[in-house]
């Protein structure tokens, strides 16, 4: 086996722990092996891959994509460390509402499965951190959506991150009470 995958407080979503080989070289890290994440029951079909570079004490998120763009997403921090956060929105979910934490590191070389219908986000605690996600559908501007930081219940390491405008304009979680289209 490649991969540990560890059940979180969201259903559908796992931290996944890949094989690490180390040598006097360096490091070598799996992040995808089809066989077996079809085994372990995960998408294996990923359509877009991007990265991003992000300074200590920004926050990204809250993000999502609504269907049919719904979108599960598959992300690892290549360099440093970031505090990330999933929030459920998926109404007929058991964990609806729920939210999960875990860090990620380059050190640790854990990854984060996150299925359509959970708001993704991340803060960083490291000088600066790069982020690699894997998404399952393309990125579609009119689907893009979010749920402002502050509002889900998440304890965020700062009450003061950098955040960008169209980040601080998200609508707040109780307005997906009745909305939520998953």
């Amino acid at each position: 086996m490649n991969f540990t995958k560890k059940n979180t407080a969201i259903e559908g979503c796992y931290e996944l722990q890949p094989v690490v080989r180390k040598d006097t070289r360096g490091l070598f890290v799996k992040v995808l092996h089809e066989p077996e994440f079809k085994k372990l029951g995960l998408e294996t079909r990923f359509k877009e891959e991007y990265y991003s570079v992000s300074k200590k004490g920004v926050l990204r998120g809250l993000h999502f994509q609504e269907p049919p763009f719904a979108l599960v997403k598959l992300v690892f921090c290549v360099e440093g460390e970031v505090f990330d956060a999933v929030l459920d929105l998926r109404r007929r979910s058991k964990t609806y509402g729920k939210t999960f934490t875990v860090k990620l590191s380059s050190k640790k070389s854990n990854m984060l499965y996150i299925p359509k219908g959970c708001v993704h986000g991340f803060y960083t605690l490291s000088k600066q951190a790069v982020m690699f996600y894997k998404t399952s559908e393309v990125y579609s501007p009119e689907h893009d959506k979010g749920v402002l930081w502050s509002s889900a219940g998440i304890k965020w390491p700062s009450g003061k991150p950098l955040v960008s405008q169209r980040d601080k304009l998200f609508p707040v979680f109780s307005d997906y009470v009745s909305g939520s289209t998953f």
